[in-house]
């Protein structure tokens, strides 16, 4: 029996060993050592006096109190200075930041410089630095720094947009708190911007505010459906997927859709539908995305956006410069719509002013001495700049600033290469010409010319649409659509049109070697008399201009096919934009439908072509050619081949009619 004496000798050496043990495992104590601060300080400051322009960052409330993060860039010494403003999706920081590399390839960072600091998107930089402008950039509301929600090219309050706020009265709240709190300028401010943030200018011309004296769209985006980023005449450009992931996945684009195949056709065409493709990278979750699988058709959704219908509605307050790229691969529709919509409420002719210039989409703040294979003998570019928006910004903004003497248009002649200086569009020359609209006729064995078909010339021409092996838009393989380095998205337009002209599914109808010139100015209408042995179809109508078969001086231009205009129409859209309607089998119908704005001469030597497909994959949603109620939702047991057939006889005359331009 253990006794009371060995119960506690046992619990102290039991105690004494779990001490022990505690001890051991502490360790032995901490060293000391001393003091070494951190070298990094609680706030440092930078100084940045031999900086040639202050930086202020602002969060300027709007009426429901909403604040939009707002970069100003004042020049130094400036006083009475007037304010060119730009609002953007694109982060305000990254387009008032330098890029070390000059390529978009690095980090933003500071410069010393206000010329470094504005290089990048919508900034015409020779413009502002040397006009001494304040330059201001703004995040949209949802848009990186900026509160509130993103709603992509948010709808003005209405039916679309049940809200009280919308892009026009964010602007009048912006314009209305710069020009009380920069005590620098001298109260009038202009807005420019480029494809989205040309799309805000034009906001901005609703309900204006008095301060603002100038607006500059820049390749606007206008309508979405009828021929800018979201479709042409309904057929969907699925290459925009990634953007929309992108823009509205995240506040700061921090989602970026993923890469599966080196060749973008070949990501499409294993998908299936641009719906399906859609599905498999999560993109429902998107807003955006929801709202155009809900809206193929043109409906009102559509329509209630349309930025030339709703400024047809308004008073024309403000002068306007609206600049359009001949070769627009994103935006070719929308700056010649609100002209068309605009210029007839310029009564004095003193309000509307449009620039053509021969640029892809933003080619105008960058060098326009070539676009492609394409050389212009100048840097077009820098003439607009210097010799047109720069005297035009400064006559708005600054007191005693000297007429702009800045034609009503200025448009570049493709073909010549030259500058003109008319007082409308289309005028076709500064005075003496008239422009007449002409039948270019499609006839037998592939030709083309003014003279109509005949009587027992051939009927029809046809070719076999097989969706499974679309027509690519320009030569594989296919880059997906983006900018930098490497990317040459912004140059398709321009492609060589030879790969399509070879294809069996492409028809190709050539004029003989023109012995004089034809100048065409404005747009030509496509009038197609076609059938197809599917139930649904699209019509791909290119106006080419075809080189002598040598060039001098530049070798790689001979035989060339350079587009002049082109656009693709989806067929069931043929009696109703709104209401998508079967096409009768096998049965020849019209398609009537515009093409893309021309200023072009084409030239002795050379010849005209005209293409016709069925497909520009992948850049446009493939139509299954068996009718679908929506083709985002299209299945493979959908897509079909069909026969189609281009008619040319006398009493089913196919034929593009074109703007020529004729002088006494």
């Amino acid at each position: 029996m253990i006794s009371q004496h060995q119960v506690t000798r046992f619990a102290w050496v039991l105690t004494f060993m779990l001490l022990a043990m505690g001890a051991e495992s502490q360790g032995p104590p901490p060293a000391t050592y001393p003091a070494l601060p951190s070298e990094t300080p609680t706030t440092f400051t930078p100084v940045t006096d031999s900086f040639d322009y202050s930086r202020r960052e602002v969060m300027i409330p709007m009426r429901d109190g909403v604040k939009l993060h707002t970069v100003i860039l004042v020049p130094k010494g400036a006083k009475g200075a007037p304010i060119l403003f730009t609002r953007t999706p694109y982060s305000a920081t990254d387009l008032t930041s330098h890029d070390p590399r000059g390529d978009g390839g690095l980090p933003a960072a500071p410069s010393a410089h206000l010329s470094s600091i504005l290089q990048g998107y919508d900034n015409a930089n020779d413009v502002i630095v040397e006009g001494g402008y304040i330059r201001v950039v703004q995040d949209v509301r949802g848009r990186y720094g900026s509160e509130g929600d993103y709603v992509m090219t948010r709808p003005l309050h209405g039916r679309q947009n049940p809200t009280p706020v919308d892009e026009a009265t964010d602007t009048y709240d912006s314009i209305d708190w710069l020009v009380k709190n920069i005590p620098e300028s001298n109260g009038k401010v202009g807005i420019l911007g480029i494809s989205y943030d040309g799309f805000l200018p034009l906001m901005a011309l609703v309900n204006p505010h008095p301060a603002l004296k100038v607006s500059v769209p820049m390749n606007p985006m206008v309508d979405g459906w009828m021929g800018d980023d979201w479709f042409h005449y309904g057929a969907f450009r699925q290459q925009n997927l990634p953007y929309i992931y992108e823009q509205e996945a995240t506040r700061n684009n921090d989602a970026k859709w993923w890469s599966s195949n080196y060749d973008d056709y070949d990501m499409y065409m294993q998908a299936g539908s641009a719906g399906a493709l859609g599905h498999i990278r999560g993109l429902e979750q998107v807003g955006f995305w929801r709202k155009l699988l809900e809206h193929p058709s043109y409906d009102a959704f559509w329509r209630d956006q349309a930025m030339d219908k709703v400024l047809a509605s308004q008073p024309l307050r403000v002068p306007v410069m609206l600049v359009h790229s001949l070769w627009d691969q994103e935006d070719i529709y929308g700056a010649i719509a609100v002209y068309k919509a605009i210029k007839p409420k310029d009564t004095n002719n003193d309000k509307v002013f449009l620039v053509m210039g021969p640029w892809h989409h933003g080619q105008e703040i960058d060098d326009g001495s070539s676009l492609g294979a394409i050389k212009f003998n100048s840097d077009t570019a820098l003439y607009f700049r210097q010799n047109v928006l720069r005297p035009f910004l400064d006559h708005c903004h600054k007191d005693g600033a000297p007429n702009a003497g800045v034609s009503p248009v200025t448009a570049f002649e493709t073909g010549t290469n030259t500058w003109e200086h008319l007082p409308a569009w289309p005028a076709g020359c500064a005075s003496g010409c008239t422009i007449r609209p002409t039948r270019l006729y499609l006839s037998s064995g592939l030709k083309l010319g003014f003279a109509a078909p005949q009587p027992g010339d051939a009927a029809f021409d046809e070719y076999i649409s097989d969706p499974a092996k679309p027509v690519p838009f320009r030569a594989r393989p296919i880059q997906p659509v983006g900018y930098g380095t490497g990317y040459t998205w912004a140059e398709w337009l321009v492609d060589d049109q030879r790969e399509a002209s070879g294809r069996q599914d492409v028809l190709a109808f050539v004029s003989d070697v023109l012995s004089a010139p034809v100048k065409i100015s404005g747009q030509p209408i496509a009038n197609l008399i076609a059938s197809t042995s599917g139930t649904d179809s699209d019509w791909v109508v290119k106006v080419i201009d075809v080189y002598p078969d040598e060039v001098a001086n530049q070798p790689g231009l001979g035989g060339f096919q350079l587009m002049v205009s082109a656009d693709i129409f989806r067929g069931r859209y043929r009696e109703s934009l709104e209401t998508a309607k079967t096409i009768a089998p096998d049965k020849p119908l019209l398609y009537r439908f515009a093409l893309p704005t021309a200023n072009h001469v084409f030239l002795p030597g050379h010849r005209i072509m005209v293409q016709i497909q069925s497909s520009w994959f992948p850049l446009y949603d493939r139509n299954p050619q068996t009718f679908v109620p929506n083709i985002f939702w299209a299945k493979p047991g959908d897509y079909r081949k069909a026969v189609q057939r281009v008619f040319h006889a006398p009493n089913q005359a196919s034929f593009v009619e074109m703007p020529v331009v004729t002088t006494p």
